[in-house]
């Protein structure tokens, strides 16, 4: 991944921050684009969710999430004896 740029940003009072324009143009962060936000100790990522890795999505997966597919009577039975 080839690095383009570094730009400082202000945070508000609210928590937001405004991307600036010339990242704005890279495919993946246009007006309405879905973003993945990755927090780490030390930095924050904003990735396109276009080009996340799909290694990545099960960290991103929340409980609510996996929920919704794994809270089945078929899972249950899958574990029961394990």
């Amino acid at each position: 991944m080839k690095f383009k740029e570094i730009r400082s940003v202000t945070i508000t009072e609210k928590g937001q921050i405004a991307i600036p324009k010339s990242i704005r143009k890279l495919e993946g962060f246009k007006e309405g684009a879905k973003i993945a936000i990755i927090a780490y100790e030390d930095r924050v990522e904003l990735r396109s969710m276009q080009k996340l890795n799909e290694k990545l999505f099960p960290a991103l997966a929340t409980e609510k999430t996996l929920a919704k597919e794994w809270n089945t009577k078929e899972e249950d039975n899958a574990w029961k004896n394990l």
